[in-house]
């Protein structure tokens, strides 16, 4: 544990110190955040511990395309790959793209316990072709893998992060000229690809001491005249639309979509949140994120699915919902099939039957 408390520590850097977001010694939502106390916190971690419903994991394996150096070589630009939860490879202007990549067995701080992936990753962090650069959203375990960072060193050119994160990294080991650290409203430009960190609803932290020493942050990414966002972790706020105004329409939002509870409802969104956020994005097409590939909370785990797809056809909103794995044309995108009924067909019977 001594090894694990050092290199996590930040340094808070004389940005991170001067930025708007920073007051106290931490970083802070536009909104304050409900804090859920001590009491209410047992309360929540007594309940997943004894009563938690088995649905919250896959009954069988979830179905994942192996991808290799040579299909990534052949997909046309402007192409995505979901690898899982909210890491996803993107091909923009020539180069490769990863966000929040997360390669490890669990979303944990150590590897014999905590939450342990559905799926393989459709692709060893070996196996992936050069990186131009990574994109990070917040520090929490299911967004940064200090072992996926590690490997990803010598192949990727840069680490693009919120304010904090990137001190971490270079904790790490990684050498500071390969971190860029924005603040909300800030960008960069990198092989003719812009990113825009942009407001999220969220918190940090990897340990009880270090608690939104961190920033969090959404990004926009312009390659061209194509127009993505990516959401990270955050509740529904009131930036949304901002950001759309500003940047809008995105040809695809890539949102978070799972992990959600009426318990902590100002850092996950619900569906229908997701949903409305889409909407004041002036998003095209919608793909969500942040689900089937961990437990994190205590809705059965094809839920997020269930409840976007619905909402998505009652509202008329595209959705994108490509399996691990499965390529995704950011100009032109495909709905995909439901394949998280192949994996449970209680849940598909469900999905399928008439209303009473």
């Amino acid at each position: 544990m001594t090894c694990l408390s050092s290199r996590d520590r930040t340094a808070a850097t004389t940005a991170s110190v001067a930025s708007p977001q920073r007051r106290d010694g931490k970083f802070r939502n536009v909104a304050p955040r409900q804090r859920p106390g001590f009491f209410k916190t047992l309360g929540i971690a007594w309940y997943a511990l004894t009563q938690k419903p088995d649905t919250t994991v896959p009954r069988a394996p979830i179905p994942v395309q192996r991808l290799d150096a040579a299909t990534l070589a052949a997909a046309p630009d402007a192409s995505l790959f979901r690898l899982g939860h909210s890491t996803v490879l993107l091909k923009l202007a020539g180069e490769f793209w990863l966000t929040d990549p997360v390669f490890s067995e669990r979303a944990s701080p150590v590897q014999w316990a905590g939450p342990k992936r559905f799926h393989a990753p459709p692709i060893s962090i070996a196996d992936l072709p050069p990186i131009k650069g990574v994109i990070l959203s917040h520090d929490h375990y299911d967004h940064l893998d200090y072992a996926a960072v590690r490997e990803l060193a010598p192949k990727a050119e840069m680490f693009i992060t919120p304010l904090g994160v990137g001190d971490r990294l270079i904790a790490w080991g990684i050498p500071a000229a390969k971190v860029r650290q924005l603040d909300w409203w800030e960008q960069t430009a990198l092989a003719g690809v812009r990113f825009v960190a942009a407001p999220a609803q969220h918190f940090s932290g990897r340990s009880m001491s270090d608690g939104n020493t961190t920033l969090w942050a959404s990004w926009v990414i312009l390659a061209g005249d194509l127009r993505v966002y990516f959401s990270g972790d955050t509740g529904y706020h009131a930036d949304f639309k901002t950001i759309g105004e500003r940047f809008g329409p995105f040809d695809v939002t890539l949102m978070e979509t799972g992990a959600y509870d009426a318990q902590w409802p100002d850092v996950h969104m619900q569906p229908e949140q997701t949903l409305q956020a889409h909407l004041d994005l002036r998003g095209r097409w919608l793909m969500p994120l942040h689900n089937g590939t961990f437990d994190l909370a205590l809705h059965a785990w094809h839920e997020p699915f269930d409840r976007i797809h619905a909402l998505a056809q009652a509202h008329g909103v595209a959705l994108a919902t490509p399996g691990m794995g499965e390529r995704l044309s950011l100009t032109q995108p495909q709905a995909g099939r439901r394949w998280w009924l192949d994996v449970e067909p209680a849940a598909a019977k469900a999905a399928t039957a008439p209303a009473a």
